[in-house]
């Protein structure tokens, strides 16, 4: 049994963080699924980024698209961007169809693909609830994602999207109080639904950042402690994911037919040449959860990934090695913040490269 099977069949969903439109026309996300027990898909601005910007795929649409965007058809503010979410529609609606058959046997559970909205309207709740209705109303697809950052201004955006029936990938989430902002918001769109008389199910993950923390911790601390701080923050936020699917709060909404938030592991990429390249991948195999992973560690741990002790519920050792950062000087809080703001920051820069690149292949002013 391949260590990817041994995992799905552990209960948790196995995500491939990437998509090109290569990928989908020459079967290699259809051997994913059929081989490796890939069940869904995430994308992000700096995958189509580089999707977009390599080769010819994407040509032949951007110049269809163009002359429609300078009508003023289609999602986005500006011309580019509405050339762009026509591109991205177009891959996630074929992976989407992909994965059809795991969304339908498990009833909606799994089978999701993510598109984001655009990172340059983080930080303004209306336009960001605007964008996820138009989003997935084009997308036509029951299991797409629409992901919205979990910001402050993005929980106010999460509530109003989850009220109003739109599946929500919460993103950029970086330590337990993030992702229990994010849940609230989640949990209140629900409650709402609820008071209103709508139906309580409405799938939505919440996807926690991990390797990030070690890459930015990992020159300032004692060797010992190298690799080490993205596992315990993971730790420190499974307990509270356990918690709250404990909790009063959420039985009586699942009482009423509503069903969790999953918990979905982000960044689980190894960054560092001298560690596992399975590393995040091992230390998070939990039932109930999604890891969404790059190629490389797909295939990586699909060759040599090892299924042993499963995370443990309540964190195991994560305040214990949260400590001892601490006493190496590291303020986990304020790195959390600044991890967050970071990450917002990267995406509004692989957005705009994206729009250049497009704008350069289609002639379309960027801004």
């Amino acid at each position: 049994m391949k260590p990817t099977q041994r995992l799905h069949e552990l209960g948790q969903s196995l995500w491939l963080d990437n998509i090109t439109r290569p990928m989908l026309r020459e079967g290699v996300l259809e051997g994913y699924i059929r081989d490796l027990s890939v069940t869904g898909l995430t994308s992000n601005p700096s995958i189509f980024d580089k999707a977009i910007g390599a080769g010819d795929a994407y040509e032949e649409q951007i110049a269809e698209e163009a002359p429609k965007a300078a009508a003023g058809e289609g999602v986005g503010a500006t011309e580019t961007e509405k050339i762009f979410f026509e591109l991205a529609l177009a891959d996630l609606r074929d992976a989407c169809d992909l994965f059809a058959d795991v969304h339908r046997r498990t009833a909606g559970v799994d089978g999701f693909c993510s598109l984001e909205v655009s990172p340059l309207i983080a930080d303004d709740a209306a336009a960001t609830i605007d964008e996820a209705k138009a989003l997935h109303a084009k997308g036509e697809r029951d299991n797409l994602y629409i992901k919205i950052p979990g910001t402050q201004a993005g929980r106010e955006a999460i509530e109003e999207s989850i009220f109003a029936g739109i599946p929500i990938n919460v993103t950029l989430l970086f330590d337990d109080k993030q992702y229990l902002g994010a849940a609230d918001a989640y949990m209140r769109g629900i409650e709402r639904r609820i008071e209103a008389g709508l139906d309580p199910h409405v799938p939505s993950v919440a996807s926690l950042f991990i390797s990030r923390w070690d890459v930015a911790v990992g020159k300032d601390v004692p060797d010992n402690l190298v690799n080490r701080l993205g596992i315990a923050v993971g730790g420190r936020a499974f307990r509270a994911y356990n918690e709250l699917l404990d909790s009063d709060r959420m039985r009586r909404l699942m009482n009423e037919g509503a069903r969790p938030q999953r918990l979905l592991w982000a960044s689980t990429g190894t960054k560092d040449p001298d560690a596992s390249d399975t590393l995040y991948i091992e230390a998070f195999a939990s039932p109930l959860t999604v890891n969404t992973m790059p190629e490389p560690t797909l295939q990586a741990f699909a060759d040599h990934g090892q299924v042993t002790d499963l995370f443990p519920k309540d964190g195991g050792n994560a305040e214990q090695v949260l400590a001892e950062f601490v006493e190496a000087g590291i303020d986990v809080a304020a790195l959390a913040a600044r991890l967050q703001e970071e990450g917002k920051e990267s995406f509004n820069k692989a957005w705009n490269e994206m729009l250049e690149t497009i704008e350069s292949k289609s002639g379309v002013k960027a801004g």
